[in-house]
């Protein structure tokens, strides 16, 4: 069988590797010149964490090590608040996993190289869908040299939030979609290393949060920073000069400035980019065209798990495949039923989680919340486990998390409560 890919970011490599072991015969298209030549867009990177889930997706094509050799394991939450001492908060109750710092163009690297190199695994470079037939799977694509026309077997869309493939479907009439856009946009800074050394502790995701907005920064292996402003739209364009800018950060990030020297021309010159939910109903046609990862289901970026589920998306697939015999035509609707409801999850988890870096992870009520999340943790092995743990250091479905952690913060709130009468009597009785 012809599989064609439409899309070779981080989701379509993974994919080509998979289905390369399947001994299928497969084309990854991609609209782009070959990232590996040249330089990334700017302000574009957003560094990823990759977490337990796609982990264990690279394991199973044996790259983990080659991959995640440059990534830097990040154990918690470093916050700054604008005033006063930075405050540490570990991920897990025994403070030893971690989350794992890197390059999206790093990774995407690598994950085209191991797919280029695989056996059957064809790259197309600077070819952009156009057209599509999904029922017969004729795709023309826009090349240098004028439209190409193709056809596959079974068309596989893993080209990002903005899908030339669902696109095509939609103007097929085929699928719907709804686009939650966030009221915010995203702009990226650079802390450089300092004497050649990390000027923050690389051990730790940093959050400046500051209630309605926040900034985080993720360390990269020359001992840089990547850091990413959250703000609401419309106020990257409230500053417009660099007295404005440094007077700005000087207020409500102050000990940013003298770790980012850039800091003026990152502003004024990188890009503001767009957030998003895609929500996209159904993800596949005629069994033999189909949308996975972004293409099917964006997700904010705020739990860090947007490319960790978009590789649990290439696992499901890989093991509907095995399932069905390697029937496409019953593998692609069967993926959509056992991910959908789980994708659904994370994107709710994924708002959540904004709030709470935004608002909450500073405040005293929050920080007492999660210590006694981790005691429970400690006193119940297996039995209490945070949505974090749950969400970045397993594959438990997501949906499953979801069930498991309403239940469990009932138990959380009683504990609390129960702590707050104990104060109360204990303060009665001194007086």
């Amino acid at each position: 069988m012809k599989i064609a890919i439409v899309g070779a970011g981080l989701t379509g490599s993974l994919l080509a590797c998979f289905l390369a072991r399947r001994g299928l015969t497969v084309t990854l298209y991609e609209r782009r010149p070959d990232p590996r030549i040249g330089q990334p867009e700017r302000g574009r990177s957003i560094n990823l964490a990759i977490s337990e889930r796609g982990l264990d997706a690279l394991r199973r094509i044996d790259l983990v090590d080659q991959v995640m050799a440059d990534a830097l394991p990040m154990k918690g939450r470093m916050i700054h608040p604008v005033d006063g001492p930075l405050d540490f908060q570990q991920y897990s109750a025994a403070g030893d996993r971690a989350i794992n710092s890197i390059s999206r163009g790093v990774l995407n690297n690598a994950l085209l190289t191991a797919a280029s190199e695989a056996p059957g695994v064809t790259v197309e470079f600077e070819h952009r869908l156009v057209e599509l037939e999904s029922q017969a799977g004729r795709m023309v694509f826009a090349t240098p040299s004028g439209k190409v026309s193709a056809e596959a077997d079974v068309v596989l869309g893993a080209d990002g939030a903005g899908s030339a493939v669902r696109e095509q479907l939609l103007a097929e009439g085929i699928v719907a979609e709804d686009v939650d856009f966030l009221d915010y946009g995203y702009k990226e800074l650079s802390i450089p290393a300092a004497d050649g050394e990390f000027a923050l502790d690389p051990g730790a995701l940093h959050i400046w949060p500051r209630g309605t907005s926040m900034m985080i920064a993720l360390p990269n292996p020359d001992r840089s920073f990547t850091c990413t402003l959250f703000w609401p739209s419309g106020s990257f364009d409230a500053l417009t000069s660099a007295g404005d800018i440094e007077r700005h950060f000087a207020q409500h990030y102050p000990d940013l400035l003298p770790l980012a020297p850039d800091l003026v021309d990152d502003y004024l010159n990188n890009p503001v980019g767009v957030l998003g939910t895609v929500h996209t109903l159904p993800w596949q046609a005629h069994g033999r065209t189909a949308l996975l990862g972004d293409a099917a289901h964006a997700i904010v970026p705020f739990y860090g798990q947007g490319a960790n589920c978009a590789f649990e998306d290439v696992v499901e697939l890989d093991r509907c495949l095995g399932d069905t015999g390697g029937s496409w035509a019953r593998a692609l609707p069967l993926f959509e039923a056992r991910r959908r409801e789980n994708t659904e999850a994370i994107a709710e988890m994924a708002l959540a989680n904004f709030v709470e870096m935004r608002d909450k992870v500073a405040s005293p009520v929050f920080r007492l919340s999660k210590r006694i999340e981790h005691a429970l943790e400690r006193a119940l092995p297996g039995r209490y486990v945070s949505r974090y743990e749950l969400v970045s250091f397993s594959t438990t479905p997501y949906a499953e998390v979801r069930q498991r952690v309403r239940r469990q913060h009932q138990i959380l709130g009683a504990v609390i409560a129960g702590a707050g009468v104990v104060a109360v009597g204990l303060l009665r009785r001194r007086r």
